[in-house]
């Protein structure tokens, strides 16, 4: 029997067959005999000798199955292209989050001209699996820095705050929102930089965020009174941290004044405010970075980008939220429900009035979420043309250890370390006494003494105005060098008082226009996004 022939004829049962009647005879054969034994079945079955001395050595010999192919292809290259351009319109977001979102990103993308799909492929594209969407897609991980908190202790206002940890969140109606400061602060933590103002509803996890000149707590009411229009549902209560922006009189005033219930977290407990602190990472950090940002231009463009991403996280940015999480001896079991938007998860509240809903359904029908997104990253790059880069380093002394954020001997800039700040400043070193007051000093509106700064307050107040994230410091050196003799560095703290009040008043007129701007959000789409980094005129607009 011919080798060649044997092979296209003889099936693989057959060949199996074969083995198993063989293989005993092989195993109680003499040497010369195996030898004889296996080029016969080499010549019936075409198999490798190495191959079927293998198959002779088994103990048992496996039955005659058929042979397991890869079964087809089922999603198509059409399917697949149409998967890609959904995972870039939603910023490329997890596949569980992305799968019941397709049903209503889908149709999204069909009206704007971005997808022309058949009954099948749709069908198929959306009842799509996460982890076939994993498999087709394969997203790469992203690396990002971790940044420092500057949050300082506020006043000892606590025991007028109730305190509400991750595990006292009951409330299902929108409404309660937890607040937190995110710095901008870079590579150096010297001097006036950015602030961002994070509001997470935890019912619907509608964000908003707001840019902040200051950390203070008239920028933090500022931003509030400019939020609170823009939400399409009141504020009825907020949690924060324990920060000094956010605990002091102004802001407990201003709450009761709004009946708004004012709650903090638990010192060093970061999960209290888990909410607020996701959104951190996944919409300031990855829309912003870890850059350095200060003045009225980084501002500006900081707004116009958060105008543009609130629009687009609250309609097309699902989110998981966590039902139930029990424990199992060492492995901790969670049980999230189906991804929602915002958006979504507002609608099936029923807290919104009918006109407000209709309002939200046309933005979302008017918005096209491609052109939002390429627009999203105009303004990044516009705001990334901001940054504050960090000053070029010179090869120093490694014995001599430079003051920090002082000028070396060469008159350069040294720039700050955070890392070893704490250990070469003395001062940090002093653990601080607080006096347990009873309750809020009044306002004290008289003088013990004349004020120092009287004769430059009209040379101060226009150095604020054309550079408004000044410091107090810079001021009075400044002031040193200019009028010597006359103004010492104890008199740093009154200035600071002076500017501060200044700041308050200035926000009132800067943010106006603005607010004018944002509260015509819900009358109608599309409205003015400038993705300049130099633009300044309100009526100069790109349109969406």
């Amino acid at each position: 029997m011919a080798e060649g022939i044997v092979r296209t004829t003889m099936s693989f049962s057959a060949r199996r067959e074969l083995l198993v009647r063989v293989a005993p005879r092989y195993r109680e054969a003499s040497r010369k005999q195996k030898t004889v034994i296996l080029n016969e079945f080499l010549a019936s079955t075409g198999y490798k000798r190495k191959y079927a001395i293998r198959l002779f050595s088994f103990p048992e010999i496996p039955a005659a199955n058929t042979i397991k192919r890869p079964r087809p292809r089922f999603y198509e290259r059409a399917v697949q292209e149409a998967l890609e351009v959904a995972w870039c319109a939603a910023n490329c977001i997890a596949s569980k989050r992305l799968a019941p979102f397709l049903k209503e990103l889908v149709p999204v993308l069909e009206h704007h001209g971005y997808l022309t799909l058949n009954d099948e492929v749709r069908g198929q594209l959306i009842s799509i699996s996460p982890a076939t969407i994993d498999r087709i897609l394969q997203p790469r991980r992203c690396q990002a820095g971790r940044a420092m908190t500057t949050t300082r202790r506020g006043p000892l206002l606590k025991q007028q705050i109730r305190v509400r940890t991750f595990a006292d969140w009951e409330e299902k109606i929108p409404g309660f929102f937890e607040a937190d400061l995110v710095s901008h602060y870079g590579w150096n933590l010297e001097g006036s930089f950015l602030y961002t103002l994070v509001l997470t509803d935890v019912a619907t996890a509608w964000v908003e965020c707001l840019p902040l000149l200051h950390r203070s707590q008239h920028s933090v009411i500022q931003a509030l009174d400019l939020v609170r229009p823009l939400v399409p549902f009141p504020i009825l209560g907020m949690d924060t941290d324990n920060g000094s922006e956010f605990l002091n009189t102004e802001l407990i005033a201003y709450c009761d004044r709004e009946h708004i219930t004012f709650t903090r977290g638990r010192a060093y407990k970061k999960n209290d405010q888990c909410y607020v602190e996701q959104k951190n990472g996944s919409v300031v950090r990855q829309f912003v970075g870890y850059d350095r940002f200060e003045g009225v231009r980084g501002y500006r463009q900081l707004m116009e980008l958060y105008r543009a991403l609130r629009l687009y996280i609250n309609f097309f940015q699902p989110s998981m939220k966590l039902r139930e999480k029990h424990r199992e001896n060492s492995r901790v079991h969670r049980i999230h429900d189906q991804s929602k938007t915002p958006f979504q998860r507002l609608c099936a509240s029923g807290v919104l009035s009918q006109d407000m809903l209709e309002k939200l359904n046309s933005i979302h029908r008017a918005i096209d979420p491609v052109r939002l997104l390429r627009q999203i990253e105009t303004l990044q790059d516009a705001l990334w043309r901001q940054a504050v880069l960090p000053p070029p380093t010179k090869p120093s002394d490694k014995s001599e250890v430079p003051s920090i954020g002082h000028e070396d001997l060469t008159g350069e800039p040294v720039p700050s370390n955070p890392s070893i700040d704490c250990v070469l400043k003395p001062e940090t070193r002093i653990k601080r006494k607080y006096r347990r007051t009873k309750a809020p000093k009044a306002i004290r509106w008289w003088r013990t003494r004349p004020d120092p700064f009287e004769r430059v307050g009209d040379e101060i107040r226009s150095w604020l105005n054309q550079n408004p994230d000044r410091t107090a410091k810079s001021v009075l050196r400044d002031l040193q060098k200019r009028y010597p003799g006359q103004y010492g560095d104890g008199q740093l703290r009154t200035l600071q008082r002076q500017v501060q009040s200044w700041r308050a008043q200035s926000l009132i007129t800067f943010n106006e226009a603005w607010r004018q701007g944002d509260q015509k959000t819900y009358d109608g789409l599309p409205y003015g996004l400038r993705g300049e980094a130099l633009v300044y005129d309100f009526d100069e607009t790109h349109p969406i």
